[in-house]
């Protein structure tokens, strides 16, 4: 029986190991917690990513090595993958470790992007702040997710205090972990490509998903994207040069603004994606179980949809699930987690056959949850 090995224990693990349960797959989860939520469903070994020991541990118990986050040191998947295989490569996980690295990537291959510059000094700061134009974002290069790690420049009515504000917030971590200085997007949509690559090059996408965001952190995701076929085509087609340049094998979501009619590159995550979790219920095959036959060397699943389906994050505390049972398409996900401010604690999809029952039930679901803000922009987006 082949055993896969995930570096990083959270939610997308924990859904990794169920859906590898149907292919008679065990699993051996590495964190550095030892109350990780998919050590519920999983054997967990709790050790550093940098502590060789515990790697080799980890590395004499599995089959084939992957990840559910991106912020596993690449030097440990480096040093993982000379005693076993390891899926996205390691050169991938480095590039998306690196906001500065990951743009000059999508520039190189064409893949439009904003503005973006190095900053080392708050003279640099200011100086491309006045090239780029405001509003700009301050970020770090490395370690920032869910809208942290970053602090939005206002250069208007009063570019020296805002400038001064942002370095103060980020500037100490410009040695350690660098920043990037970042033209701010006035985009009308954001959409994210969520993607198969296989050992054998075989690609494969879902259909696009269009995602809305509080306070930095993914609220909805609705697929289909009521988009155009083309726009839609070339969006797939940058992540599609952009799997083929790292070699990368696995899935991963392009995330993409839509603005005047144009794609713009936001980032790559070198994982299954919250974007994707309507997948599990909306789609032929989920993202989680293609990413373990991607890794595995197994043909992969049909991408194709079941219908229209949306996805709801919980964040910070599950809701009563009784409305969302409720309804003929939902679905229920509760990682295991204990409540706490600001945490990914679960996720509902809602699936139906046709847009306007989708969008009845969503109505439904927000007006008997108090969560109508967060279904109002899917809803509009459905009837539109």
């Amino acid at each position: 029986m082949t055993t896969v090995g995930i570096l990083g224990g959270g939610q997308l693990a924990r859904m990794l190991a169920l859906s590898g349960a149907p292919l008679g797959l065990r699993f051996l989860v590495m964190d550095t917690v030892a109350d990780a939520c998919a050590g519920q469903f999983a054997p967990l070994l709790v050790g550093d990513y940098r502590d060789e020991s515990a790697l080799a541990e980890f590395a004499s118990r599995v089959d084939v090595a992957t990840f559910d986050f991106e912020n596993v040191p690449a030097e440990s998947a480096e040093w993982l993958s000379a005693r076993v295989p390891v899926f996205p490569n390691p050169r991938a996980l480095a590039v998306t470790q690196d906001r500065l690295v990951e743009k000059t990537l999508f520039r190189g291959l064409g893949i439009p992007v904003g503005p973006f510059a190095a900053v080392s000094s708050r003279g640099e700061l200011e100086a491309e702040v006045a090239r780029i134009g405001g509003p700009c974002i301050l970020k770090t290069r490395r370690l920032g997710y869910d809208g942290k790690g970053q602090f939005r420049i206002r250069p208007d009515g009063g570019a020296e205090a805002s400038i001064d504000a942002a370095w103060e917030a980020l500037g100490a971590q410009a040695g350690a972990v660098g920043l990037i200085v970042e033209a701010f997007i006035p985009f009308e949509r954001e959409l994210s490509v969520v993607a198969v690559r296989g050992r054998d090059g075989e690609f494969r996408a879902w259909p696009l998903t269009e995602n809305w965001h509080v306070d930095g952190v993914l609220s909805a995701s609705l697929a289909p994207a009521r988009i155009d076929e083309t726009s839609a085509q070339a969006a797939i087609g940058h992540a599609r040069r952009l799997a083929e340049s790292l070699d990368y094998v696995g899935v991963f979501a392009l995330e993409l603004f839509l603005r005047d009619g144009q794609w713009l590159a936001n980032e790559i995550a070198p994982r299954v994606h919250n974007s994707g979790h309507w997948t599990i219920e909306g789609a032929e095959t989920s993202q989680f179980q293609n990413h373990l036959r991607a890794v595995l060397g197994l043909p992969l699943g049909s991408t194709a949809m079941r219908g229209h389906a949306c996805m709801l994050n919980w964040i910070g505390q599950m809701p009563d699930a009784l409305p969302l049972l409720h309804e003929a398409g939902g679905h229920w996900h509760d990682y295991g987690k204990q409540p706490r401010f600001g945490r990914k604690v679960g996720h509902a999809t809602l699936r139906a056959d046709d847009a306007a029952t989708l969008a009845q039930a969503l109505q439904r679901v927000g007006a008997a949850l108090g969560r109508e803000a967060q279904v109002a922009p899917v809803v509009a987006r459905l009837t539109e």
